[in-house]
């Protein structure tokens, strides 16, 4: 099912549109993509890093809750090295500028591109007991029948409506449409939450930590988010979480509850953030069994179904002639997609769905749906949930 050839080209595609790029592997067989000479530093830790890195430093870019330094290109500094040593033996909360992706596609081979669709039945949203708010960090939203005349949508319509086409070639970016069907998943399974989303990740499905880093510090300062939705991550230089980016979603608090997708790899690499103890990690399964692609491990939480899931869609025709009778790429605003991307918010909304019906704290609904005792469990993928 893997082609090198095809894995290389996606590679070479990804690196020439995002220059600042750089793939590492200090361990062998471990690769990741970082941000070239970048550093992510927590706050209150950044005096002492900026000391210690002062001879290489050459900007800074301070933000809520983090702040970027950037590294003088000519002195060729090994960042996943000075990060490592910084942590070690200063104990400060430092890290690479990792590259996330979303996961129906990464570089490593493909869940599969998304497919038009027939139009699939509007949920339809029930009086719940208590109000419950879904944030959605992804691609954006545009605009859709299901919840186009929301008042949660019309207060963000502007801000987050998706870029179909970035690179102006007339096709639609490989992961253009991917928050409007997470969005649509949610909803399917809990038809009344609000939906919230912040655009964290281009069309193209890459986007870094500390987009997502600054996405996180304003729903703390927003606070009204309920349940977190990621569905895109990264494996790290080290196989160990990034502090920064831990310590954020720590200061979420536990009245927030973050799920994320295992990952498209179909290996135990730890990939975060879902691997993170406060994370749900889910993994997608096709069945009862897990899906080919499917990272999986101790580190997984829940799974659910994520092989031809059908969900809302955006709007787009492209280029490409008929096949068969059938145009592959003339989207009318429904699609099936495959991936651990939409796997997650089906447990995402299954526990919002609790939460809003029977009028829990989500952290209690988000006990209940992981309990073993109330529902199967599959070797390495969790509870499962359907």
């Amino acid at each position: 099912m893997f082609d090198e050839s095809v894995h290389q080209a996606r590679l070479e595609r990804l690196l020439a549109r995002h220059r600042d790029a750089v793939l590492a592997e200090p361990v062998r067989g471990r690769p990741t993509l970082l941000r070239r000479d970048q550093l992510l530093v927590a706050d209150p830790d950044l005096p002492a890093a900026e000391g210690l890195v002062r001879r290489w430093l050459d900007s800074r870019e301070p933000g809520p809750g983090v702040t970027r330094l950037r590294l003088r290109a000519p002195a060729r500094v090994d960042v996943c090295e000075l990060a490592a040593r910084l942590g070690e033996e200063h104990g400060l909360a430092v890290a690479p500028n990792h590259l996330v992706h979303g996961q129906p596609m990464w570089w490593t081979g493909p869940a599969g591109p998304p497919r038009p669709a027939a139009p699939v039945p509007p949920p339809v949203a029930v009086p719940g007991r208590r109000p419950v708010t879904v944030a959605v960090l992804d691609t954006g939203m545009s605009p859709h029948p299901w919840y186009a005349a929301t008042e949660w949508y019309a207060a963000q319509r502007e801000e987050v409506t998706e870029v179909l086409d970035a690179d102006l070639d007339y096709e639609l970016d490989a992961q253009a449409g991917h928050g409007t069907f997470i969005a649509g998943v949610l909803l399917r399974h809990a038809p009344g939450v609000r939906v919230r989303a912040k655009r964290v990740i281009g069309g193209d499905g890459v986007g870094d930590e500390l987009g997502v880093l600054r996405a996180l510090s304003w729903l703390a300062s927003w606070g009204r988010a309920d349940v977190i939705n990621l569905s895109f991550g990264c494996h790290t230089h080290d196989d160990r979480p990034s502090p920064v980016v831990e310590r954020a979603i720590a200061g979420l608090g536990r009245r927030t509850v973050v799920v994320a997708c295992a990952g498209n790899h179909a290996s135990d690499r730890p990939f975060w953030p879902a691997a993170l103890e406060r994370v749900i990690a889910v993994a997608a399964v096709d069945g009862e069994e897990r899906a080919w692609f499917s990272d999986y491990g101790r580190w997984v939480d829940a799974c659910a179904p994520g092989v031809g899931v059908a969900s809302c869609f955006v709007r787009f025709d492209g280029p490409r002639p008929r096949v068969r009778g059938i145009d592959p790429d003339d989207f009318a605003g429904y699609a099936t997609w495959s991936g651990t991307s939409f796997a997650a918010p089906a447990v995402a909304g299954t526990i919002a769905g609790l939460a809003a019906a029977d009028g829990l704290p989500i952290e209690v609904a988000a006990r209940r749906v992981l309990d073993p005792a109330r529902r199967r469990t599959l070797p390495d993928l969790g509870v499962l949930v359907t």
